[in-house]
């Protein structure tokens, strides 16, 4: 098959180059804005045609939550236009879509797992235009699959984990949101889970993966700099009124892995597990 991976250069999609070795069956078109511009439409009807694309791994997206507030004409570009332009051009030559959205599309009112059945309602620039890209793109192609996702990290780019060794070395103490409640995810498993869904061929509809397991992001930081082995930084809790951001943040964000893990038949590894080894490979890669 020939598989599109948008967002190349970013956390997922790094991950997804390093995991496609194992999948050398297929061949690969990893790309960023440089090679394919996602928010021109004609750019992407031409690439998908030409190059013969059986599948579409849309991990492109504006994330920067806070910024979106104030750019939203630009975050509904990359986060609802572009997924749709994508989608589009699959259906046109009978390929597959799978999308990358997000726990913003809720508004983080519940105190269960969120399952993909829950109604959204999402509070923020961010999360509205993922919205409205989950809903284009299960519209506009018949073998769509949308996977929601949180807390995103790993040795690519800028995230939480790499922000939390760099403070926990530079600071004596530091302040960190201690009721806003979630799962963080290692992209490395999302790529992984991805891979399955191609794999086995998508099953049209929406999905949850994080990896297992529940924490703030006071806990989270904690393990962090227990891994990385940070002794001389009090981690403090804070409110979340005690740091007010542009954009609402979900209080609570755990979602349901279910309908994921019997559809495609993927094992999850719990938090900590992912978190050990990724924070394994950084201090590695500081000593190389």
């Amino acid at each position: 098959m020939n598989i599109l991976i948008t967002g190349a250069n970013g956390q997922l999609g790094n991950e997804m180059r390093n995991l496609s070795a194992d999948y050398a069956q297929h061949n690969y078109f990893f790309t960023d804005v440089q090679e394919l511009d996602i928010c021109n439409k004609e750019a992407v009807e031409t690439f998908i045609s030409y190059n013969h694309i059986d599948v579409v791994v849309n991990c492109a997206a504006y994330t920067a939550v806070d910024n979106a507030e104030d750019n939203k004409e630009l975050c509904d570009k990359l986060n609802h236009l572009a997924p749709g332009y994508l989608a589009a051009a699959a259906q046109s030559r009978g390929a597959s879509v799978i999308h990358i959205s997000t726990d913003y599309v809720f508004n983080g009112t519940n105190h269960i797992p969120y399952t993909e059945k829950e109604p959204t309602c999402p509070t923020s620039v961010y999360g509205s235009t993922k919205l409205a890209g989950e809903q284009v793109v299960l519209q506009n192609c018949e073998k769509a699959a949308v996977i929601r996702t949180a807390w995103l990290y790993s040795p690519y780019g800028d995230n939480f984990v790499k922000t939390m060794i760099r403070l926990g070395r530079e600071r004596d103490t530091l302040g960190v949101i201690f009721d806003q409640v979630g799962t963080p995810t290692y992209a490395r498993d999302l790529a992984v889970a991805i891979f399955a869904v191609i794999e086995k061929g998508v099953v049209k509809g929406v999905y949850h993966f994080s990896n297992e397991g529940v924490c703030s992001w006071f806990d989270f930081t904690l393990a962090i700099h227990k891994l990385a082995g940070i002794n001389n930084c009090k981690v403090r809790p804070l409110h979340t009124a005690d740091y007010p951001t542009k954009a609402a943040r979900p209080h609570y964000s755990v979602l349901d892995k279910s309908l994921i893990k019997q559809t495609y038949g993927i094992e999850i590894p719990h938090w900590e597990t992912s978190l050990n080894e990724c924070v394994h490979l950084l201090l590695q890669a500081e000593k190389e």
